[in-house]
């Protein structure tokens, strides 16, 4: 059972006779934040004040009386205003606990209604490597997927990957004119790399050139307008508009200082080039670099034999690569449809468009004009290319007809926002209405100085050697020398490879994940891999500590499970515990709401902790007696179930000795 599922339930019942809306108002309740509450909160009774014409505190004394759950709770207690709280019987915990320890979905009940929804994350450009951008998308969707999937709904995972854009016209084009043959042959993935970051630094080059008098003229805007703010401010005497002008003063100098950084960044790109000789004249070698990339790519898209041909033979390595960090990070897909799938459909999308009298020409191309936004979405250039917009256009359709969803959920960078706003209010145009579409978007990774995550180079940290790092520093977090001698039989070299390398990917995952999905994050591996704190580490020597307890019991968690101890509620941190195992499927319903994971993270995370607090406070191996014993066993088996299937929802693994 669901505590505050059935508790809600209850208190509709109660309210049906008081209200017109039962349901609504029984939402209006919470776990407590104090014990000294009771485990559970409603404050239902104030909004119907103005409703019901009387105190609050009256209209809870109604409430109580009509409430039907001496089964489950001690008689509720009026507080304050009129809150009702809640105490949930000692015996009745204990029944449902024991229960729980023996149902394999630890008490989850399935969706009553259940959907099927397809989940696009991930996304990556095949033909460059992955970097800590995509770590986000990659498991926020994963972790969302996995939720779904134990929620009871049907769940269709699609990467939709970037195999088809202008990534491969550098490529195409590196291979012209940079290839070495014998590299290929030999490391075709290094090779393929390098000709993408060189005709990448090329084009920058070139760009940053073209760019060097808009960055210096942006300087001198900056400058001008923090002068004008400056003074205004000086001017200023009234105390609420002295107020507003210190806050234009300050955005003036954070603009100020971005724009300096802008032009030094340029500064760094050109010099950096032109102080490598070879690639200088390389540059100078190809001065038209970046519209020949376009031109190669356009030549791609309209079936160009020669580029056909190149783009299938190297296809086949860049997915191998991206595959390899997929394999690495234990994440999988229904479906990987890239951007190629698409592009025979996209004509058709814009007859739809057309025949809907939706798009229309501008400039020389075809846009759909939207009211809520100034910009157009542009379907087709001027020059007959598509963009993202017909694609994804075309990904939408496709997946209705194929899937028939109830949901489409898309996870990329919040930056894409406004992208798939016009994407949706389209295809709801074209069809989609019944479907709810939604883009789920997320944060920054951030450096430890606030600034977004690069190499010392100024390029993107690439996600396998963020990987080798973390699992590195937690070998050296788990597996130091004063730490493994105590551990009896000694850990083998490969059980010391196993644990670094479960408690290195699980540290990025856990930190990711652990914050809200919109909000940036600073990514600190030190912090990452301790085993104090909000970390996978904490959580997962958690777990390790129990099956330690369970060996030197001569036990196991199936032996447990298939004993007939119950489990028995004495002590308050007994109680604690128990009633925050029994709280796994609230805190599962509460991450599915607005699809955030760290709910879930934070669920484990207390329950960790009151199982700290368990632990100090409750002997297991020393208990009183036999039946306590067995009782506090089926507690802690219980207890690591639980975490073992939480961070499997999230994809983390778990060992038995750390």
């Amino acid at each position: 059972m669901q505590i505050q599922q059935e508790l809600k339930h209850r208190f509709s019942a109660a309210l049906a006779g008081l209200t017109s809306s039962p349901d609504e108002a029984a939402q209006l309740l919470r776990p407590t934040q104090d014990p000294k509450f009771g485990d559970y909160q409603s404050n239902c009774a104030m909004p119907l004040k103005n409703e019901l014409g009387k105190p609050p505190r009256e209209i809870a004394e109604s409430i109580v009386a009509a409430l039907q759950i001496d089964d489950l709770c001690d008689p509720p207690e009026i507080a304050g205003p009129g809150f009702i709280n809640l105490r949930l019987k000692d015996d009745w915990l204990a029944q449902q606990a024991t229960a729980m320890l023996r149902d394999p979905r630890l008490g989850v009940s399935t969706a009553a209604n259940p959907r099927t929804v397809v989940l696009d994350y991930s996304g990556p450009n095949v033909a460059k490597p992955m970097h800590v951008g995509h770590i986000r998308s990659t498991v926020i969707g994963s972790a969302i997927a996995e939720l779904l999937r134990f929620a009871g709904h049907t769940v269709i995972t699609d990467n939709h990957v970037g195999d088809w854009g202008t990534q491969f016209g550098m490529v195409i084009y590196g291979y012209k004119h940079f290839l070495d043959r014998e590299a290929f042959q030999s490391h075709p993935v290094a090779e393929l790399l390098r000709l993408y970051r060189l005709v990448n630094n090329l084009i920058d080059y070139h760009n940053s050139v073209a760019s060097l008098p808009q960055r210096a003229a942006a300087i001198e805007k900056a400058t001008a307008d923090l002068a004008t703010a400056v003074a205004a401010e000086a001017a200023e005497t009234e105390k609420k508009a002295k107020k507003k002008a210190l806050k234009n003063v300050a955005a003036a100098e954070r603009k100020l200082q971005s724009t300096r950084d802008d032009l030094e960044s340029t500064r760094q790109k050109i010099a950096a080039v032109e102080a490598d000789k070879s690639l200088h004249d390389l540059a100078l070698a190809h001065p038209e670099i970046a519209a020949t990339v376009l031109q190669e790519t356009a030549k791609l898209h309209e079936g160009d034999k020669e580029n056909l041909a190149l783009w299938h033979e190297v296809l086949p390595f860049c997915r191998d690569e991206i595959d390899k960090i997929y394999t690495r990070l234990d994440i999988s897909f229904d479906h990987q449809h890239g951007e190629s799938f698409y592009h025979e459909m996209l004509g058709g999308v814009i007859e739809q468009l057309e025949t809907a009298g939706l798009a229309q020409p501008s400039d020389g191309a075809l846009c759909v004009f939207l009211p809520e936004f100034e910009a157009p979405m542009i379907v087709r250039k001027k020059d007959g290319a598509y963009l993202y917009a017909t694609t994804d256009l075309a990904t939408l359709e496709y997946r209705m007809r194929e899937w028939s969803p109830d949901e489409i959920l898309i996870v990329t960078d919040h930056r894409q926002a406004e992208h798939f706003e016009k994407v949706f209010i389209v295809g709801r145009k074209l069809g989609c209405g019944d479907v709810q579409l939604k883009h789920l978007p997320f944060g920054t990774v951030l450096d430890e100085s606030g600034k977004p995550f690069k190499t010392r180079s100024g390029s993107t940290v690439g996600l396998e050697a963020l990987l080798d790092d973390a699992v590195d520093a937690a070998f050296a977090a788990v597996c130091d020398p004063d730490r493994v001698a105590k551990i009896d039989p000694p850990l083998s070299d490969d059980e010391k490879q196993t644990i670094s390398r479960v408690v290195g990917h699980g540290a990025i995952k856990y930190a990711d994940l652990a914050h809200n999905r919109t909000s940036d994050y600073k990514f600190s591996l030190e912090k990452m891999v301790s085993l104090d704190g909000n970390t996978s580490a904490y959580i997962q020597y958690s777990y390790a500590r129990m099956q330690s307890i369970l060996s030197r019991a001569e036990s196991s968690e199936q032996q447990v499970i298939d004993g007939d101890s119950a489990i028995l509620i004495g002590a308050p941190a007994e109680r604690a515990l128990v009633i925050r195992l029994l709280q796994f499927g609230e805190a599962i319903d509460q991450s599915l709401e607005d699809y955030r994971p760290n709910v879930i993270v934070d669920y484990l995370y207390d329950v960790a902790k009151a199982y700290s607090s368990f632990y100090e406070q409750c002997p297991v191996l020393k208990a009183d007696d036999d039946a306590t014993l067995h009782s506090r066993l089926a507690i802690v088996t219980a207890t690591a179930r639980i975490l073992r299937q939480g961070l499997k929802l999230l994809g983390i693994d778990v060992v038995p000795r750390m």
